[in-house]
């Protein structure tokens, strides 16, 4: 059997990062599920709170709607905010709180948030490294040609690195959005915490996502370059 799918690394140090990306995801659903349950005292749906923390800041995005749950987004190419059927049109204190995150990423990009803009700027070049990066490593592996798998290691980092400037970004969407909601009086205290336990909730998916990749990306590291010791 090919060296690549032989290795144990992937039990050792993949898995377990997976499991917890696992409960991460299961997390969120359970704590977004719970939060749709409690309705907004002032009745503002999320579409309604997108809408007052744009003009409270003096933008002017569109707000479409998407098909299914979770799927809620800002499109910066569109230049527009989409909220999901659970999200735009309902009344509840997850809804509101996910719609002023979205809202918050279109509040980033307006006053040219540092990490978001690097984030925009690499990301074409991630794209294509983190799509080419698994086809290198194996070709390199299987054929024993060493700098091929060194670039495709060094494409996967490029990926996790754009994982890691992601997780700035995320954090600061949801402040922003705690910071718009509590400001403008859209939640009370009571449901900003249900608010604020949405979005942390949230965000830690992906923390977990990057520690996949952090993991993911050592376990390549030892492939490649372990062996290219052993073949000296």
């Amino acid at each position: 059997m090919p060296y690549f799918f032989a290795d144990y690394y992937y039990l050792i140090l993949v898995l377990p990062a997976v499991i917890l990306a696992f409960a991460a995801q299961v997390s969120v659903q359970s704590t977004f599920k719970k939060y749709s349950r409690i309705p907004t005292r002032s009745g503002m749906t999320g579409r309604d709170a997108c809408l007052a923390i744009q003009q409270a800041n003096g933008l002017h995005v569109p707000v479409e709607s998407t098909a299914g749950s979770m799927t809620d987004h800002y499109d910066p190419r569109g230049n527009v905010i989409r909220l999901s059927e659970t999200v735009g049109p309902a009344s509840s204190v997850a809804a509101v709180g996910v719609a002023a995150h979205e809202t918050g990423h279109a509040i980033q990009y307006a006053v040219g948030y540092g990490p978001v803009r690097l984030r925009m700027g690499i990301l074409p070049v991630t794209q294509f490294a983190s799509t080419l990066s698994p086809y290198l490593v194996i070709a390199g592996l299987l054929f024993n040609f060493q700098i091929l798998a060194v670039i495709g290691v060094v494409f996967f980092g490029a990926a996790v690195l754009f994982q890691l400037i992601t997780l700035p970004v995320e954090f600061n969407a949801s402040a922003r959005a705690m910071k718009a909601l509590e400001a403008q009086g859209i939640l009370t205290q009571e449901e900003l915490s249900g608010a604020r336990k949405v979005l942390t909730a949230a965000a830690m998916t992906y923390v977990a996502a990057l520690f996949v990749s952090l993991m993911s990306l050592l376990r390549l590291m030892i492939l490649v370059f372990g062996r290219g010791r052993r073949d000296r």
